[in-house]
């Protein structure tokens, strides 16, 4: 297993970084995301090595489309993510914030030290076009997070279905990797028995 250090300053940066990664591994390549880590696979994995595609709560955008096309038009009712307007080009959640709408399924104290260690990403980020969206052939897995307040459910639906991904859902937060360790692990077996 590797993991990559996504340096957020753009799309087309974090899928180097990414390539890199993979280009060192011996063998087929399973790529597993969360939130805009879904935008960075979903580019990067139409790499030769790759064989699956896990996204967890993550965005999954189509050719032509980015985070910020995906996040422009939200479904009524869909809840406002904190995102505070762009410092030196970088953003960031609202920290008061943060818990409620990325964490709230964790106890206080964690979600607190998540908020307080939250890494900045670049504006250019989520500005970032996919040139060919992966999952139009590569089999995908998505778990969906039925209590997320950062990506809405029925976009995660959305998202999962055109992609023709196998779904799972859990009763999570955005911070699913934390609350439901078990559910991303098993799902990510899944993908790679089934690849």
């Amino acid at each position: 297993m590797s993991v990559v250090q996504n340096p957020t300053l753009s799309l087309e940066g974090d899928v180097a970084a990414t390539r890199q990664v993979i280009d060192a591994q011996d063998g087929p390549v399973v790529l597993v995301a969360h939130s805009y880590g879904g935008a960075v696979i979903t580019e990067a994995g139409t790499h030769e090595n790759v064989a699956a595609l896990v996204y967890i709560a993550a965005f999954a955008p189509d050719t032509g489309e980015s985070v910020n096309t995906l996040i422009a038009d939200p479904p009524p009712g869909a809840p406002v993510q904190p995102i505070l307007p762009p410092k030196d080009g970088f953003l960031v959640l609202d920290r008061a914030k943060f818990p409620a709408s990325f964490a709230g399924d964790l106890p206080a104290e964690e979600a607190a030290f998540m908020a307080d260690s939250q890494v900045p990403w670049g504006v250019d980020a989520l500005g970032g076009t996919i040139s060919e969206a992966a999952w139009h052939n590569k089999p995908s897995w998505y778990l969906i997070s039925t209590e997320d307040r950062m990506i809405p459910p029925p976009a995660q639906r959305e998202m999962s279905g055109r992609a023709g991904a196998t779904v799972e859902e859990v009763a999570a937060s955005h911070s699913l990797y934390v609350s439901q360790p078990e559910a991303v692990a098993e799902l990510i077996k899944k993908a790679a028995a089934a690849t």
